[in-house]
């Protein structure tokens, strides 16, 4: 089996459209949540969200850009910074042994509203012919393929808000058997639009501290009340260790080893309330990594902020870990973007590449009122500095989708 290895990186998030802007201000504890400006709220019980700012595309004909939908233009711009920051110039031969794997949860939901009012006002005739390819999940890693050239596996992976995190552990495999040498994947997603909004809020899932946009997304806080909907994109460069050795390249953040995956079985929307299928996620992970407990230096958690996830969750961690787990540093970035569905998972593993790169951990922030059923080593309020070898990252997804990827300090 072959070892993959991260050597670039890109994101657009709440708080950056940029790795350095973004973890900057993920290690000061800066809030990307605020009123949404994209649209009227005034009949929404919820009207915050964690929307990515001052967004742009630059390199693409404007006849282009009107021909994607947010969620590709995220991810776009993503992997134009990862590329650049790996460094690589791909040769031909390369190029068909390149692969692309970007999740999304939803894929797009503004496009499908768009061309809906217009079917309904103007008739079917003067619906886009463009609404369908502009809609499926899948053309995130189609149109970075033709962008780049790339001729190697291409999909996307669709499991809800485990999205980003199931493109990056099937690339992890792909890599490891042989399949390919390289591979561009990662999440992407922007549903913050009126009929997404009003969706998860007759779920009664999203937080509706409107008064407080920054102080609404409070995992595992007594006074947590639900998620917050947020918008974004990462994405990694995944190689083969023997590929990334052989083009000398310019860097490698961490060394990817494992990857469990796992299904509640249990609800379509609430997560086992003891947590089993995280657990077997985490439990798969290990195994797969072959690691121990006392291996793992942190846990970049799922930590939504809803009353259910951060308690089943947190039970998942001190079943796995026995009282190795309140020993063991916790965060959850939710807590600052959000929630970015699809592209969580890739975010938060960006992050936890970083962490490990620069020893440290960002911040759960709004982290106030403890409570004791989360009673967790949570990294309250400020980031902490600490070496951290080994670190795995959480994503679960509405169906009951769980996946736990497991990131190690590179030492060659």
């Amino acid at each position: 089996m072959k070892r993959v290895v991260v050597t670039g990186i890109g994101l657009v998030t709440p708080v950056g459209n940029d790795v350095k802007t973004s973890w900057e201000n993920l290690k000061a504890g800066k809030s990307g949540i605020d009123i949404i400006r994209g649209f009227d709220t005034t009949d929404y019980p919820t009207k915050i969200g964690a929307e990515v700012k001052n967004f742009t595309l630059d390199g693409f004909h404007p006849k282009n850009l009107r021909r994607m939908d947010k969620f590709v233009q995220f991810a776009l711009k993503s992997t134009l910074e990862a590329v650049q920051d790996s460094g690589i110039i791909l040769s031909e031969r390369e190029k068909e042994r390149t692969g692309v794997v970007i999740g999304a949860g939803i894929g797009g939901l503004r496009v499908i509203e768009e061309q809906e009012e217009i079917l309904l006002k103007s008739g079917p005739s003067r619906v886009s012919p463009f609404l369908i390819p502009m809609l499926i999940p899948d053309i995130a890693a189609g149109q970075v393929a033709i962008h780049f050239g790339l001729k190697g596996v291409n999909f996307a992976t669709v499991s809800a808000c485990a999205s980003g995190a199931h493109a990056l552990g099937v690339a992890l495999n792909l890599l490891k058997n042989g399949v390919t040498d390289i591979i561009i994947a990662g999440g992407t997603e922007s549903c913050i639009t009126p009929l997404g909004l009003a969706g998860f809020c007759s779920m009664k899932a999203l937080s509706t501290r409107n008064d407080s946009p920054e102080k609404a997304s409070r995992p595992f806080d007594k006074e947590r009340d639900g998620f917050v909907m947020g918008e974004g994109a990462g994405i990694v460069i995944l190689e083969t260790l023997e590929h990334a050795l052989a083009r000398n390249a310019p860097k490698i953040y961490a060394e990817f080893i494992g990857a469990g995956m796992s299904c509640d079985a249990y609800h379509i929307t609430a997560p086992d309330p003891d947590g089993k299928g995280a657990f077997l996620s985490m439990k798969y992970a290990m195994e797969y990594a072959s690691l121990k407990p006392e291996e793992i230096d942190y846990i970049n958690a799922h930590g939504t902020s809803t009353p259910l996830n951060d308690k089943s969750e947190t039970s998942a961690i001190k079943t796995l870990l026995g009282e190795r787990a309140y020993e063991i540093p916790v965060s959850s970035i939710k807590s600052m973007i959000g929630h970015l569905l699809g592209a969580s998972g890739a975010v938060e593993f960006i992050s936890t590449v970083l962490t490990i790169k620069e020893g440290i951990i960002p911040p759960t922030i709004n982290y106030e009122s403890p409570d004791p059923e989360c009673d967790l080593n949570y990294v309250p309020n400020k980031a902490v500095e600490k070496n951290v070898n080994v670190a795995i990252s959480n994503s679960f997804g509405f169906g009951g989708h769980n996946i736990t990827l497991v990131l190690k300090k590179f030492t060659g």
